[in-house]
């Protein structure tokens, strides 16, 4: 039986890894994904900040030597969730099981005066751009703002403020500059109380505007001003967007999107189509777009997806946990275990921040590398 898993971040790592782990040789799985290398979400704010480069947070899906599975780097063009088959841009395939793990697509461009006159900082390509751009930042209102719900990794847009406020710190910009954090959230993260007030503390602290509850709607690069949603206005010289995430367009074309995101059995990963899995961003799955979360949800997929191969009862069920690393600055950083299950409140929980867990940071990463790609990842 072959298995096809669309997209190579989280979740189809984190397959492709338990099931040649399983299987072996005796597995048939083609991993397939546009780009040529994985990035850690976090590692975008790494660069952002010129805290490392982009050559070192690069991991090549070539490098991946794993049992029975192939990686084909290639544009998929259309899916038939019926007939289980992908045609790309390279070749068919094919599947007796499908799993779509292509996360969430952005689109700078829905907001108007974005592309001309902001920066977004989510994608790949955005995150390294700015690290000369907040190198040469001469100081000003520095406004970090989402755009949209829902939007990936909640805790980044605290993140980034507040590793702004330590790079203009470190600048000796902070007396002619003002930061100020628009979410459309009542809280940071509001899973977790904890980290939240931790947060928020740490805002009041340093001087940072928190405007919560607010979405930016457009920005106006004549006057200088962000439009929000409800009308108010706010001034500013260099904007940080967190630009609209939307499903990818192969999968609407696909069918598989039901109000924009691919509905799933919460428990299971399962689509509505007969041996078509989903996981991760593209999915409305309940719990917030993340790759934590997506290597859980993979984690189940990929069980489920074994008992099958053994024409054996499935057993696994998803459990809504994730644990996150929330950058406060200066090398202190923050755990948060948060877990969403159906029908119940999120709960979480949060140590630190300190400095003893920035390294368990860098292990989390390690050892992520290690298992999915087999090299080590040298991070200094």
């Amino acid at each position: 039986m072959r298995v096809v898993v669309l997209g190579a971040g989280f979740g189809g790592l984190e397959i492709a890894t338990r099931l040649s782990d399983e299987f072996g040789d005796e597995l048939d799985l083609v991993l397939v994904d546009r780009s040529d290398h994985f990035v850690f979400g976090f590692s975008k704010l790494d660069v952002m900040f010129g805290r490392t480069t982009a050559g070192q947070v690069a991991h090549r899906y070539a490098d991946i030597a794993k049992p029975g599975v192939r990686f084909l780097q290639s544009t998929i063009h259309a899916i038939d969730p019926v007939a289980k088959r992908v045609t790309t841009d390279t070749e068919v395939l094919d599947a007796d099981i499908l799993v779509v793990a292509l996360g969430a697509d952005l689109d700078p461009a829905a907001i108007p005066g974005l592309v001309e006159h902001g920066h977004e900082f989510y994608t790949t390509a955005g995150a390294f751009a700015l690290r000369d751009v907040l190198a040469q930042f001469p100081g000003g209102h520095v406004v970090v703002g989402v755009c949209s719900t829902p939007f990936k990794c909640p805790p980044a847009p605290s993140e980034t403020v507040l590793l702004m406020h330590e790079q203009l710190e470190d600048r000796d910009l902070l007396d002619q500059s003002h930061l100020s954090l628009v979410m459309p959230l009542p809280a940071p993260i509001p899973p977790s109380p904890e980290a939240s007030a931790a947060l928020l503390e740490e805002f009041d602290r340093l001087g940072i505007a928190w405007h919560p509850e607010r979405l930016v709607r457009q920005v106006d690069g004549d006057r200088r001003v962000l439009v929000l949603a409800d009308g108010g206005e706010m001034p500013f010289d260099l904007f940080l967007a967190v630009p609209p995430h939307r499903v990818p367009d192969v999968v609407i074309e696909a069918g598989l999107a039901v109000d924009g995101w691919i509905p799933v059995d919460p428990l299971t990963m399962q689509t509505s189509y007969d041996g078509v899995f989903a996981v991760g961003d593209v999915t409305s799955v309940g719990t917030p777009k993340a790759g934590v979360f997506a290597e859980g949800q993979g984690i189940v997929a990929a069980a489920r997806i074994a008992a099958l191969l053994r024409d054996a009862p499935p057993e696994e069920t998803y459990d809504g946990r994730g644990i996150c690393y929330l950058e406060f600055g200066h090398d202190a950083v923050a755990k948060v275990d948060v877990t969403f299950r159906a029908g119940d409140r999120p709960v979480g929980t949060m140590q630190g921040p300190s400095r003893e867990l920035a390294e368990d940071k860098t292990q989390f990463g390690s050892s992520r590398i290690r298992r999915w790609f087999g090299t080590e990842w040298e991070t200094s």
